[in-house]
């Protein structure tokens, strides 16, 4: 088995076996905007925009979901009681919210990890109550797939609403589930070792961010548009090492999130380097402008209007201010006009 395709998942996610900078003491370098709004989170991976306007983040090691207040910074108990991640790893790794009711999805905690929780989908019915509406890591096992892999579950990184359901990436699979709230999963397209990561979606078209495989070369950090009708995956922009998500900013432009450098040498799933990693915007002509770099070790991205909120596995969350949308005169990011 070569080295690529034994890649767990980028750096973003398989950092707890390794020490993580406790930076934040500083701004990122080209956030002049940047303000640290919350520091202190166990394992923080995925998050999003939920009700009241909150940021809601996911602490897998904690085994919690916090709701962040956008302005204040105040951390409040969302849920807690999820499956914990094993030696750090994992656990509840993204959430999402369809209407009011908030799904997360779990991942690494399953016998095949020496763990003893579903892999999966949760909703959440309560503060600590729990019910899981798909079996991912069943999934995974009756249906494997093509590339080369050797935990039997996978590793699920982001969870995105999608039509009634949800898409899930699967970054040691390299592929992309789509599951429905009753628990149906399906195989919604497949690739070779590219690492998917983070999603994001805009009525019928779906953006996704490559991490690439290891050492993670620039030119293998990609935000691509997914075409499921063709059953193919259409460059947006490529050159910036490890991204790990991709959103939409004000007026509909597409950024992404680059953790940033990994160490020549270093082990598979290593994270990497620390402040390293940047918030780029996603340019037409198909390159990345950065807009903030000097990040930590950053996860997740979220946007409301020109501000971005940046999670980081160093349990930070950093508020980055006057982020410009594409109407500055430089040639933005949005979404083509085509429909597939």
């Amino acid at each position: 088995m070569s080295v690529g395709p034994k890649l767990l998942l980028s750096a973003a996610l398989l950092s707890a076996t390794f020490t993580v900078s406790a930076a934040g003491t500083a701004p990122p370098s080209k956030g002049r905007n940047a303000v640290l709004l919350a520091k202190g989170l166990e394992g923080a991976t995925g998050s999003t925009l939920g009700p009241g306007g909150a940021l809601y983040v996911t602490e897998g090691v904690a085994g919690r979901i916090s709701r962040v207040d956008p302005q204040s910074g105040k951390v409040t108990t969302f849920a807690s009681g999820l499956p914990t991640a094993i030696a750090g790893i994992g656990g509840a790794i993204d959430v999402a919210f369809v209407g009011r009711t908030a799904y997360v999805l779990v991942t690494l905690v399953g016998s095949d990890v020496g763990g003893n929780g579903v892999v999966g989908i949760y909703r959440v019915d309560g503060p600590d109550r729990f019910t899981v509406v798909a079996d991912i890591g069943a999934f995974s096992l009756r249906h494997p797939p093509k590339t080369a892999f050797f935990i039997p579950t996978g590793v699920q990184y982001a969870l995105e609403p999608y039509r009634g359901g949800f898409l899930v990436t699967d970054g040691h699979h390299n592929r992309v589930l789509q599951v429905t709230r009753e628990g149906k999963v399906a195989e919604w397209m497949a690739f070779d070792n590219i690492v998917p990561t983070g999603l994001a979606v805009s009525g019928g078209k779906v953006y996704m961010a490559e991490a690439g495989p290891v050492p993670h070369l620039p030119q293998d950090g990609k935000v691509v548009k997914l075409r499921p009708r063709w059953r193919a995956a259409t460059e947006v922009a490529s050159g910036t090492r490890l991204l790990v998500d991709v959103e939409f900013g004000r007026g509909h432009h597409l950024y992404a999130l680059s953790q940033g450098h990994f160490a020549v040498g270093s082990p598979e799933g290593s994270p990497a380097q620390p402040d390293t990693g940047a918030l780029v915007k996603v340019n037409r002509d198909g390159t990345f402008t950065v807009i903030a770099d000097g990040l930590n070790q950053p996860t997740s991205l979220e946007f409301i209007g020109n501000t971005a909120y940046v999670v980081s596995f160093a349990g930070e969350i950093w508020r980055i201010d006057g982020v410009p949308d594409g109407n500055d005169g430089s040639d933005g990011g949005g979404e083509d006009e085509d429909e597939d």
